[in-house]
């Protein structure tokens, strides 16, 4: 019998609807995780494979020196649920630490991160 009730345990597992085991994760980014850019970017673009709840999205970038370089400015796009933008400054050359944690619509909150390089600092016109 207590295998019986063991099976029945396990299977119920199996059973429960996947997105009760969802949370949101990163699908791809602008710049993408370990980039080498030869300029900086104008902004930091995070696609996620869930809508997040804007309220609750925090991302910050990094220098080398574990200075943050960007302001908190980081928004929801109004067209697209699942894609997070943060304007970046003028961004000399170096290693960038993006640091995220964000909320999506399901309730789980997710927080990581990941760096991308910049050889050579923009040169401006």
């Amino acid at each position: 019998m207590s295998r019986l009730i063991m099976y029945a345990a396990i299977a119920t597992l199996f059973l429960e609807p996947v997105e009760g085991w969802a949370h949101a994760f990163l699908v791809k980014s602008d710049p993408a995780q370990r980039a080498a850019l030869t300029q900086s970017p104008r902004q930091l673009r995070l696609w996620f494979n869930e809508a997040l709840e804007p309220a609750f999205c925090v991302v910050t970038v990094r220098d080398a020196s574990g200075n943050t370089v960007t302001s908190n400015d980081a928004a929801v796009s109004a067209t697209d649920p699942k894609l997070l933008v943060l304007p970046l400054p003028q961004l000399a050359k170096g290693t960038y630490t993006v640091q995220f944690q964000v909320l999506s619509v399901d309730g789980h909150t997710v927080k990581s991160g990941f760096k991308f390089v910049i050889r050579e600092a923009a040169r401006l016109k």
